[in-house]
């Protein structure tokens, strides 16, 4: 596997990025057409590199690797054009890959294997994108000062008995924004508003960090509640920093809206680049990261859940219990975005 770091690619600027790229600007199409992918990958997770590794001993295709963070990398795809050497992109959350698609970066792709594999809602309708592994924004407890008992669903997070209680990221953040996006979707607008005034109502602080440092807060009685995809405690929980593990062993997790519609599902997930040069065998790898091997390593790389069904989860998230996901379809959060940043801001979500 031929790997250009997020850091070179976000550290050194476009022209710098273009000579790293050099290796696979000068590839002679004619012989090496279809023996190698180019994917665009902004997961910037060590172990996934066990599964292009595990592609390409299975099939003889050589996976070129280029990281950096999303939003450049769609830009950089953009600013490529026809000249595009981009296969694959893949990328977190499905607000990143309604914005990837609408900037016109995604082909259709007509896969049975995809289509039978991903359940209708964590994948795109006419095949633009498709999610390979799902994320839950959960509702996390301190252990010391909460009983689980006490909670329910994320409307709850906005009852004024958690005045001063609930912390989350920054309305800016793409997590944040499809939360909300979702709310719309299965609220409509005027109730999200409403939700999210009294969410920040009950906030113990104006939103800032990352999810680790909800946790971190978390733990260090910052606040009670925080709205957090499962993935980080489960990492701080496998950690083998004893400092992260006692971190993350003083945070539970609580699967919200079970007696309902379920738990706000989002996703991890890629597509076929419309201009891509090696469109066979970006087929194939979209294909191969629905088998059991490949979900394995996708959804356990980052301690994610998998999308097809059948597949063993981590052990570490198996602790974290059983739930049911809502069943909303993922490429409506694209479409509410505006509106979800919209009623953020009128609510005054920083």
């Amino acid at each position: 596997m031929t790997k250009v770091s997020r850091r070179v690619f976000l550290g050194t600027g476009a022209a710098a990025a273009t000579v790293a790229l050099s290796p696979l600007i000068h590839v002679k199409e004619s012989s090496a057409q279809n023996r190698e992918v180019n994917v665009y990958s902004s997961r910037h997770y060590n172990t996934d590199s066990r599964l292009y590794e595990n592609f390409t001993r299975q099939t003889g295709i050589k996976v070129n690797l280029i990281e950096g963070e999303a939003d450049p990398l769609i830009e950089r795809i953009k600013s490529e054009g026809k000249n595009s050497k981009a296969d694959i992109l893949i990328t977190v959350d499905a607000g990143r890959l309604w914005r990837a698609d609408q900037a016109g970066i995604f082909a259709p792709v007509n896969s049975k294997i995809l289509q039978q594999k991903i359940p209708a809602s964590l994948r795109h309708p006419k095949g633009h994108w498709f999610g390979f592994s799902k994320r839950l924004r959960v509702i996390m407890y301190s252990k010391a000062r909460v009983n689980p008992s006490q909670l329910s669903t994320y409307e709850d997070l906005a009852n004024p008995k958690w005045k001063g209680k609930v912390i989350t990221r920054s309305s800016t953040n793409i997590y944040s924004q499809s939360l909300c996006s979702w709310m719309i979707a299965v609220n409509g607008q005027g109730a999200t508003e409403k939700w999210c005034r009294g969410l920040v109502a009950n906030f113990a602080r104006s939103p800032q960090g990352n999810d680790t440092a909800q946790i971190e807060a978390l733990a260090a009685g910052v606040a009670d509640l925080a709205l957090v995809n499962t993935y980080y405690l489960a990492n701080l929980i496998d950690s083998k920093d004893e400092k992260k593990r006692a971190i993350g062993q003083q945070v539970g997790v609580f699967f919200p809206n079970q007696k309902g519609r379920g738990t706000h599902v989002n996703i991890s997930g890629g597509g076929l680049v419309k201009t891509a040069p090696n469109r066979n065998a970006a087929v194939k790898f979209l294909e191969y990261l629905v088998s059991p091997q490949a979900q394995t390593f996708f959804a356990q790389g980052n301690l994610e859940y998998p999308v097809v069904s059948g597949v063993q989860i981590d052990p570490v998230l198996a602790k974290f219990g059983k739930f049911k996901s809502d069943i909303a379809r993922v490429d409506d959060y694209g479409l509410n975005l505006a509106k979800a940043v919209q009623v953020m801001d009128r609510a005054g979500w920083k």
